[in-house]
């Protein structure tokens, strides 16, 4: 069995298309799903997809969307984490991609109080890093944060990559890992300790040549390039990821 860790599986793109989208991942071998909100607009969508041990959601507010943040937000976040004890908090983090990098006070201040938040209820929280992976771990630093997570999509150096590492957090290796250019991607996957990864395609998002539409089945393709990175069988790297995906989400 494997788990996608990070699958949009709420978003417009996929969701009309469930059955079907579930149905070619169960046949892949990919039976557990992480679902991450972006802005508030998902939050109904996902509470309502939310169904451990087969789906688990994750509530936040995308960095993107950051300058959007009004405190109420929280506290609505809030009553559904004491609704659903299975929710994890998610996607947050900081992206300074671009004329993004402007709105970074707007997403400091988003991602701490989520961070805040998910340490209140000792949720996991599956962090969106892009260009600012020193400043989502100084903001882990700041605000105390010891409840794990995954830094999804992870595409940094072996530096960046211990970093979170200290601060909990597993590493998400995604559709990324299938392009062999992405050199810092694959030195991870093939470097790293497996206690440290999971997988993930973060569909609908990441398009890849030899798939197509990017779907949950994809995760057995990242399995079998991170296992021939490694120099190992599929099944090993499928054990030690879903082992770190059950120890993540023992907290349900």
């Amino acid at each position: 069995m494997l788990t996608d860790t990070h699958c949009h599986l709420a978003d417009s793109a996929l969701a009309g298309r469930l059955p079907e989208i579930t149905a070619a991942a169960q046949a892949a071998g990919v039976r557990r799903f992480i679902v991450p909100a972006v802005t508030e607009a998902d939050f109904d969508a996902v509470c309502q997809l939310h169904a451990p041990p087969t789906y688990y959601g994750a509530l936040g507010l995308h960095p993107w969307f950051a300058e959007s943040f009004q405190p109420g937000l929280i506290s609505r976040i809030a009553e559904c984490l004491q609704a659903q004890p299975g929710l994890l908090v998610g996607e947050i983090g900081l992206d300074y991609y671009g004329d993004r990098k402007h709105t970074r006070a707007a997403q400091t201040a988003t991602l701490l109080a989520q961070l805040d938040l998910a340490q209140q209820f000792s949720r996991p929280v599956l962090l969106h890093h892009v260009r600012a992976a020193a400043d989502v771990v100084a903001a882990l630093k700041h605000s105390g944060f010891r409840s794990g997570g995954i830094a999804h999509a992870f595409s940094g150096s072996l530096e960046e990559a211990r970093a979170f590492i200290h601060c909990g957090l597993l590493l998400g290796i995604g559709t990324l890992v299938l392009n062999p250019n992405a050199r810092k991607v694959c030195t991870a996957a093939a470097a790293l300790p497996l206690e440290h990864l999971v997988l993930e395609t973060d569909s609908p998002f990441m398009q890849i040549a030899s798939a197509g539409e990017n779907t949950p089945a994809n995760v057995w393709q990242v399995a079998e390039t991170v296992a021939a990175l490694r120099g190992i069988s599929t099944q090993e790297v499928a054990a030690a990821t879903e082992q770190n995906v059950n120890r993540l989400l023992s907290f349900s």
